[in-house]
């Protein structure tokens, strides 16, 4: 189980990307293609196109970190090409269950409150 903050959120990259990507290439991917701010302590998901490989970059107080995973057998399901979006946003209950193998498009999610936020009210 991962646990993180609730303020940091979890963008999962929607296409595959180079794993020779490092700590700047990936940060440009999330600047220029996901359009996103890397320096606000969220998690950015990135994985290659055979889906054996993973990476997560974020921001750490004072620099970049990136943390990466190779599987030696089997793919993660990553959902590329499903939307036309760049990102997709995922809990961090998603992003453990991704890491552990599970498929999100066939999980079912049981109904739960969720607060509306404060933009929608």
């Amino acid at each position: 189980m991962i646990y993180l903050p609730a303020s940091v959120r979890v963008y999962l990259a929607t296409s595959p990307c180079d794993m020779r990507r490092s700590f700047d290439g990936l940060h440009a991917l999330v600047n220029a293609v996901m359009q996103l701010d890397a320096f606000a302590g969220h998690l950015f998901v990135f994985a290659n196109r055979r889906r054996d490989r993973v990476k997560i970059l974020y921001w750490d107080r004072d620099g970049f970190a990136v943390w990466a995973k190779r599987l030696e057998e089997g793919t993660y399901a990553m959902p590329f090409g499903e939307e036309q979006e760049q990102q997709r946003e995922i809990t961090a209950q998603e992003l453990g269950a991704l890491l552990s193998g599970i498929d999100l498009s066939q999980a079912k999610r049981r109904k739960r409150y969720q607060r509306k936020s404060a933009e929608a009210l």
